[in-house]
């Protein structure tokens, strides 16, 4: 479960103006998920967009403070800079998550960058929507200009290639066995 610090009226991490609430109430925020939590296998993710608002040090400060009250990782929203993936990873101990969105505060930092910065897990939450978005636009302007989409099919995954990517036909075969099977089954003796 993630949890964040911002107010109720919440801004994307990646844009100006954000509020976050006080460091006391995301603790309470994080004591209350901790102290309802029933699995052990339930994890904590306390989220802070406290850098950019109050600067690294209060939210590297506010995100021991979660810790303490029971979150098991941290998300620093809008790092700049993979030292401050660093100072945030030598503080908590505990994993962090990167939070790569195109067109955002933090650069597209890859994946080894990242590691050696000790980040443990990578969230690309917009990647394939931002790119499906663009052809889906190129998609319907084109049926808006041309009447049809003939002339945009060329961008379109073919059923082909997606039930070769899925094995969908294995799928199917499994689906004729089982069923022949319950079909046999089913018939009346004479």
């Amino acid at each position: 479960m993630h949890i964040e610090d911002q107010v109720m009226q919440k801004r994307c991490g990646h844009r100006p103006n954000k509020e976050i609430v006080s460091k006391e109430e995301m603790v309470d925020r994080i004591k209350a998920a901790a102290d309802a939590r029933t699995d052990s296998d339930f994890v904590i993710m306390a989220r802070t967009d406290a850098l950019a608002v109050e600067g690294l040090q209060a939210a590297v400060d506010r995100a021991g403070a979660c810790l303490e009250a029971g979150a098991d990782m941290i998300f620093p929203e809008a790092i700049t800079e993979l030292s401050m993936y660093r100072k945030f990873a030598d503080a908590v101990k505990v994993p962090i998550l990167a939070n790569i969105t195109e067109f955002g505060q933090t650069p597209l930092f890859t994946v080894d960058e990242l590691a050696s910065a000790n980040v443990a897990m990578v969230l690309y939450p917009l990647s394939a929507f931002r790119a499906m978005n663009a052809a889906a636009l190129r998609v319907y302007q084109g049926i808006r200009k041309d009447g049809s989409q003939k002339g945009v099919v060329e961008l379109m995954q073919s059923r082909d290639e997606l039930y070769d990517f899925l094995g969908y036909h294995a799928y199917e075969q499994k689906l004729d066995a089982l069923f022949a099977r319950d079909k046999l089954a089913a018939k009346p003796k004479r």
